[in-house]
């Protein structure tokens, strides 16, 4: 008997950090910076993985996918809004969050919008269906990362052994456990509008040649950026650092200290993901995320408002 299907759902969360420091992991101010610089980019972001796949949703002739997505797009859209939630926590503690945030704008209110890069043609019509589907494979792409995250933050001890911020620490677990439930959707949909798995591979592959290095650079520009608005993070060498010094660093520390996925932890699911039987089914544990989720204290303080 087949087990019975798991359907995606968009789960309502309270969060108050009124108490929480900026350094929110005790004696770890890069861990802290790095993983709070994620709330400057994930708003602009996931509101479009959500204009993305409603877009998409009409071209869906597999009726559990369609479901799947629907499911996506809600769970993106609470994430979208709890992260508006965290830059105002940002904004309480003086970090300028406007450089970043116009960033995310641009790049995905303008270049990935419904005109490509920004740009208006008399062709509109020829290039709105492949248009649609490269930004697809780019959120499969970083759905891959997600994922990826996800797993790692549900492995991860580190935090709780740290006696980080209960609450920043349920933010980014629920997040992230969320990610890893939802793991396979975008890429199912990509593969199911280019259903010619030559031209599948080959195009995933180059769309994350594009997208690895990109997800890098804006991860440890808006970590950066949260440490260069932190006075205290100031006599800290690492607040000065290139973009190429905060790799290094993520690498570093995420050896040292594991309250960050290192850069090798990473680079090492690109490589994976360049198989032929990639599928990001295996990327993941679905049940380990469902039972965070169910003891998520978000979560629960939601289900007690309602």
């Amino acid at each position: 008997m087949q087990p019975s299907r798991h359907i995606i759902t968009a789960r309502k969360v309270q969060f108050d950090f009124s108490n929480s420091n900026l350094v929110w992991i005790p004696n770890d101010p890069f861990s802290s910076h790095l993983i709070n610089g994620v709330n400057l980019l994930l708003p602009a972001g996931e509101f479009w993985f959500c204009r993305v796949f409603n877009k998409a949703l009409p071209y869906i002739e597999d009726a559990n996918l369609r479901e799947d997505v629907i499911g996506f797009i809600k769970q993106e859209a609470i994430h979208a809004n709890a992260h508006v939630l965290g830059q105002n926590y940002l904004e309480a503690h003086n970090v300028n969050i406007e450089e970043i945030k116009n960033l995310a704008n641009t790049i995905f209110g303008t270049l990935l919008s419904e005109k490509p890069l920004g740009i208006d043609t008399l062709k509109q019509e020829f290039i709105e269906y492949p248009w649609l589907i490269l930004r697809v494979g780019a959120i499969a792409a970083i759905e891959h990362f997600t994922g990826i995250l996800g797993q790692w933050c549900m492995d991860n001890k580190s935090w709780d052994e740290s006696n980080a911020d209960s609450i920043i620490s349920d933010l980014f677990k629920w997040h992230l456990a969320e990610e890893v439930e939802h793991r396979t959707v975008a890429y199912d949909v990509f593969a199911h509008l280019v259903p010619n798995k030559y031209s599948f591979y080959a195009s995933r592959q180059i769309l994350m040649v594009i997208v690895f290095p990109l997800f890098l650079y804006l991860l440890m520009k808006s970590g950066k950026s949260v440490a260069q608005h932190d006075s205290d993070s100031k006599i800290y060498n690492f607040s000065k650092k290139s973009i190429l010094g905060w790799l290094f660093e993520l690498e570093r520390v995420g050896r040292k200290t594991k309250n960050v996925p290192t850069f090798s932890l990473l680079f090492k699911s690109t490589l994976r993901w360049m198989s032929p039987n990639f599928h990001p089914e295996h990327e993941g544990n679905t049940e380990q995320a469902l039972a965070y989720l169910n003891r998520s204290n978000a979560v629960q303080a939601a289900i007690k408002a309602s």
